[in-house]
């Protein structure tokens, strides 16, 4: 396996890691919705709205823990870039569309990290592609 590919998955677990935290957080106390990333209308944050992010999120932590194990599963490497999109959609809808959220730390690191993960994805894909063809090229 690449060097790259080692680097993704280390990185796709240690996402997977800091998303279980962060549902743990949302789980415990829902001020830290509204304290780190709503705070345009914290008023808004309530505990169903945030066990409904902290089950979203642990979904999302448990997919990517799984790509990391199978990082080779097409299906759910798409999966999986796909959560990415999806967390980024999120946050900028939430900023630039819904205006309950402000461009603080709280939502610049989760945008920072869909970001770089969506790219660091769609890199893997390319070595997925040559490790694909140089076996096919083995059995041949």
């Amino acid at each position: 396996m690449s060097r790259f590919l080692n680097v993704l998955r280390s990185w796709l677990v240690m996402v997977s890691v800091i998303a279980a935290g962060n549902t743990l957080q949302s789980f415990r106390d829902h001020s830290f919705l509204s304290e780190k990333l709503y705070t345009a209308s914290p008023g808004l944050v309530n505990g169903l709205q945030a066990r409904t992010f902290g089950v979203w999120t642990l979904l999302s932590s448990v997919i990517r823990c799984l790509c990391a194990i199978d990082i080779r599963n097409r299906t759910l490497y798409y999966i999986t870039l796909f959560t990415f999109f999806l967390a980024l959609v999120h946050f900028l809808s939430e900023v630039f569309i819904y205006h309950t959220a402000a461009l603080t730390i709280g939502i610049m690191a989760p945008l920072m990290v869909a970001s770089f993960s969506i790219m660091g994805m769609l890199i893997g894909l390319q070595y997925l592609e040559v490790e694909a063809l140089s076996q096919n090229k083995k059995k041949n």
